[in-house]
């Protein structure tokens, strides 16, 4: 074999090594499944000595926010800004008001809902393998099974609300998250 052969070789197998262990995309979350906020009711996100998330979020402009693009306000709004098709059906108007238009459709277990808005996993994270409640009882765990505890909470809900939105108002982070926090009681 030449010089040349003997150096590319070792360069080939390197090559072909990381190939292998490269992370694709976000494949991290890939192993994990949407699994929609009824699955978030049960005993423990509804019970009032854990917080009563999930109340908290019912009672929210979130939970009902793929409902508000199913009007013909949100249509208009829509034609107004030069889409064709229905505001439920237009993605950059789907994008802030449920989970899904960058999500593919194996990614999502039959008890997920879209309809029912920015719920749960839309900031949390896909569902399937953190939901339990042996897993939520240890937060190094939880997060090692998807869960995502945004540090960033402001910077993480300024993605749909900044003046991009049609709708947008002035946006105080600080009095709009007291409106939709869902802390565990200490």
């Amino acid at each position: 074999m030449g010089k040349i052969s003997l150096k590319v070789i070792p360069a080939l197998l390197l090559i072909s090594g990381l190939i292998l262990i490269w992370p694709e995309g976000n494949s991290s979350q890939s192993k994990f499944k949407y699994v929609g906020a009824n699955t978030c009711v049960g005993v423990c996100h509804r019970s009032e000595d854990q917080g009563n998330q999930f109340a908290i979020w019912n009672e929210s402009k979130h939970a009902r926010a793929f409902q508000t693009l199913q009007t013909p306000r949100a249509d208009s709004i829509a034609i107004a800004k030069g889409y064709t098709t229905p505001a439920a059906e237009t993605q950059n108007c789907i994008k802030c008001h449920t989970l899904g238009v960058d999500i593919d459709e194996s990614e999502f277990l039959g008890s997920f809902d879209l309809s029912q808005g920015v719920q749960c996993e839309s900031c949390h994270g896909p569902g399937s393998e953190y939901k339990k409640l042996e897993v939520m009882k240890d937060p190094e765990q939880s997060m090692a099974k998807g869960l995502i505890v945004h540090k960033e909470k402001e910077e993480f809900c300024n993605n749909c609300h900044n003046p991009e939105s049609p709708t947008f108002f002035e946006f105080d982070y600080d009095p709009m998250w007291e409106m939709i926090a869902h802390p565990k009681p200490k």
